[in-house]
C-alpha cells in the first residue's frame, strides 16, 4: 500500500541527504584549501626562521629532533652547505623561488624554495601526507557530527510530515465514520487550501448519491402504490366474475394466477426498496435463527403441501444478531425459489443452527439445480434461470437479488452448491456470531 507520508519522508530525506552531502563535500574541499594555505604560511614561517638563524655561517648536518616531518637544505653556488638530518644529500628541488612538491626518503613533501641576499638558497620541506592527514582530521571532526544527525533529521521530518498531513487524515477519518445511510455533506472547519477542492468534490458526490437514492425510493414507492390500487380493483372484479362462471373455467384461473404474480412482484419491489441501506436503520437484535426458520417453514408448508412437496427442518437453537423481518423475507424468498424449481413430489430441506463454527442457514432442494455459468447471474435483478421453463416464466427475477442484499446487510456470506439429493441446489448462508452491524 502506497503512503503519501512515507513517499514524502523518503523524498525529503533523500533531498536532505543529497544537499548535506554536497554541502559537506564543498565544505571539505574549501576547508582543505584553507588548511593548505595556512600550512603553506607555516612552512614559509619555518623557512624564514631557518634563514634568520644565520644558517649561512654553519655547515654540515643539523639534527632538528623533530623526527622526519620537516627537512631543509642550504645551497650556495651549487654546493650543499647545510642540511637537516632528515634531508638527502641531493638537491630536493630546483632552485626556483616558490612552492612545489618533491619526492624523497619514500615520501611526498611540500617544499618552499627562497633565495637570500648573500646568494644562498634555502629549501624547506614538510611531509605532505602528514599535513593532509592533520587537515582531514580537523575538517572531518566538523563534518562527521552533521552526518550523524541525519537519523535525527529523518525522525523530525517524519513527525513534521505527519503533522502536515493531519488535516487529510482527519478528513479521511470523518468520511470513514459516516454511516451507510448518512449522505450529509462533510463539514470541515478551516480546511487547508489543498483540501478545499477534495471536500467540495466529496460533498458534490454525496449530494448526487442522495438525490439518486431519493429518486429510487420515490419511484419504487409510487410504482408499488399505483399498482396496488388497480390490482385490488381487479381482484374484486375477478371475485364478482367468479359467481357468473363455472368453477372449472380455465380463463378465470389464469387471470387469478396472473394477478397473484403481479401482486407478488409489487411486494418484492417494496421488499427490495426496504432493504436499501440508505433507508433502513441498523436495528439488530439477538434472535434465535432456528425459531425464526420454524415460523417461516410453518407458514410456507401449505403451499408446498399443495404441490405434494416434502418440506423438512433440521438444526438446533442458535443465537445471532440480525433484523428478524429481513431474515424472514430472506428465507421466504429462498423457499419460494426452491418450490418453483422443484417438481411435484420433490423434496426441500432447511437447516438452521451452528455448523463448522459458524451460524449457518442452508436450504436444499431436489430440483434441476443451476448451471455453473449461471451461478454468478442468479443474484442480479430480474434474472430468471432457465432450468425450469414454467418456474422461470412465473418468477419476477427479484427473489435472489433480495436475498443477496439482505445477506450483505448482515455482513454474511452466501454460496451456491449441489444439494444432498441426487439433483438440486443448495443455498448456504454463513452469518457472523457477533453483531456484524450494517454494511453498505
Amino acid at each position: 500500500m502506497n503512503s503519501i507520508r512515507s513517499t514524502l519522508v523518503v523524498m525529503l530525506i533523500a533531498a536532505f541527504t543529497l544537499v548535506s552531502f554536497l554541502a559537506a563535500l564543498n565544505g571539505y574541499l574549501s576547508s582543505m584549501r584553507e588548511a593548505e594555505t595556512l600550512m603553506d604560511k607555516q612552512l614559509q614561517h619555518a623557512s624564514e626562521m631557518v634563514m634568520g638563524t644565520g644558517g649561512g655561517e654553519l655547515t654540515g648536518v643539523v639534527d632538528l629532533h623533530s623526527g622526519s616531518e620537516v627537512a631543509f637544505q642550504v645551497w650556495r653556488d651549487g654546493a650543499l652547505m647545510l642540511r637537516s638530518s632528515g634531508a638527502p644529500r641531493q638537491m630536493i628541488n630546483e632552485l626556483t623561488v616558490g612552492f612545489r612538491y618533491a619526492n624523497f626518503s619514500g615520501s611526498r613533501w611540500r617544499t618552499l624554495t627562497q633565495r637570500a641576499r648573500d646568494n644562498r638558497w634555502y629549501i624547506v620541506a614538510e611531509r605532505a601526507d602528514l599535513r593532509h592527514m592533520l587537515a582531514e582530521k580537523v575538517v572531518l571532526e566538523s563534518i562527521v557530527p552533521m552526518l550523524l544527525w541525519l537519523p535525527v533529521s529523518a525522525v523530525l521530518i517524519w513527525i513534521l510530515v505527519g503533522w502536515g498531513l493531519r488535516p487529510l487524515r482527519d478528513l479521511s477519518l470523518q468520511i470513514n465514520q459516516k454511516r451507510s445511510d448518512d449522505l450529509e455533506s462533510v463539514q470541515f472547519a478551516n480546511p487547508p487550501a489543498e483540501l478545499v477542492q477534495l471536500i467540495d468534490s466529496t460533498n458534490s458526490l454525496l449530494a448526487r448519491l442522495s438525490a439518486a437514492f431519493e429518486r429510487e425510493k420515490h419511484f419504487a414507492a409510487h410504482a408499488a402504490h399505483e399498482l396496488r390500487t388497480p390490482l385490488s380493483v381487479l381482484k374484486v372484479h375477478l371475485h364478482n366474475l367468479a359467481g357468473d362462471l363455472p368453477p372449472t373455467h380455465h380463463g378465470l384461473a389464469h387471470a387469478n394466477a396472473g394477478v397473484e404474480r403481479m401482486h407478488h412482484l409489487v411486494e418484492q419491489i417494496l421488499d427490495l426498496n426496504r432493504t436499501n441501506p440508505d433507508i433502513i436503520k441498523a436495528n439488530f437484535r439477538r434472535l434465535d435463527l432456528f425459531s425464526l426458520a420454524q415460523r417461516v417453514t410453518a407458514d410456507a408448508w401449505p403451499g408446498f403441501s399443495a404441490k405434494q412437496q416434502s418440506l423438512s427442518l433440521n438444526g438446533a437453537s442458535v443465537i445471532m444478531f440480525g433484523v428478524s423481518g429481513m431474515l424472514e423475507t430472506l428465507l421466504q424468498n429462498i423457499l419460494d425459489n426452491a418450490g418453483k424449481y422443484t417438481a411435484e413430489g420433490g423434496e426441500i430441506s432447511v437447516f438452521a443452527g451452528r455448523e463448522e463454527g459458524r451460524v449457518r442457514l442452508r436450504v436444499e432442494d431436489s430440483g434441476p439445480g443451476i448451471a455453473a455459468n449461471e451461478e454468478a447471474l442468479v443474484f442480479t435483478r430480474f434474472y430468471r434461470g432457465g432450468g425450469n421453463v414454467e418456474a422461470s416464466a412465473s418468477g419476477s427475477g427479484l427473489g435472489l437479488a433480495i436475498v443477496q442484499h439482505i445477506v450483505q446487510l448482515h455482513n454474511a456470506e452466501i454460496r451456491l452448491g449441489r444439494s444432498q439429493f441426487s439433483t438440486g441446489l443448495a443455498v448456504t448462508i454463513d452469518f457472523q456470531i457477533g453483531d456484524p452491524g450494517i454494511v453498505s
